[in-house]
């Protein structure tokens, strides 16, 4: 599929300062990934997701174009609140997926969320990717409060939020809330920089 025009680089000064913006977010490294910001070349296995079956434990497929307003969203957190999306490339640089600590509208407090592409779900690079955001999250960035939003039927998701220590204490918009302690954080990530069962992904509710 040819990229259109508003999902593809331009280069110059403006493509270089969106570069220059990207290298501030926090650079997360685990035993097989690299969370890194997200950049434009992203976008097509981000659409690719939300777009496809696999979106559906996640509340609603989505059009592309509705996809770009949803990656836009996310990508704009990390200016307004100072956490957001991250890509996760593998040692082989592939787009393995995505990571976030979200704060979409109706939302009550950020969101740990995750979605993998269907060529690397099912080797616990989820989980891997989410301990090493729940150690940024409760180390540097000193939130108090983490929730995730699954689906009732997504057992793979809610099985992940267990391993990762969260409990379901509520629901909300139709979704489990799996509340995650800080007294429970995984082991810090081994470096940081700064410069068929439903998939397992966290439920994403349209604003």
């Amino acid at each position: 599929m040819i990229a259109a025009p508003h999902e593809t680089p331009i280069p110059g000064p403006a493509q270089d300062l969106a570069q220059a913006i990207a290298a501030r977010v926090p650079v997360l490294r685990t035993e097989r990934l690299v969370l890194r910001a997200p950049r434009l070349e992203d976008f097509p296995v981000y659409a690719a997701i939300l777009t496809g079956p696999r979106a559906e434990p996640m509340g609603e497929v989505l059009t592309r174009a509705d996809a770009w307003d949803d990656w836009c969203r996310l990508v704009s957190l990390w200016l307004l609140r100072g956490h957001g999306i991250w890509t996760l490339e593998t040692q082989a640089g592939e787009t393995a997926g995505f990571v976030l600590i979200g704060f979409e509208p109706g939302d009550l407090e950020p969101e740990l969320g995750w979605f993998l592409s269907d060529a690397h779900e099912g080797q616990g690079l989820a989980q891997e990717a989410a301990q090493a955001v729940l150690a940024h999250a409760w180390g540097p960035l000193r939130l108090t409060t983490l929730v995730s939003y699954v689906a009732p039927d997504n057992a793979r998701s809610r099985a992940l939020a267990r391993r990762l220590g969260a409990e379901p204490v509520a629901s909300h918009d139709g979704c489990e809330v799996w509340r995650h302690h800080p007294t429970g954080a995984p082991r810090a990530p081994r470096h940081a920089t700064s410069p068929a069962n439903p998939p397992a992904t966290t439920a994403r509710r349209p604003a």
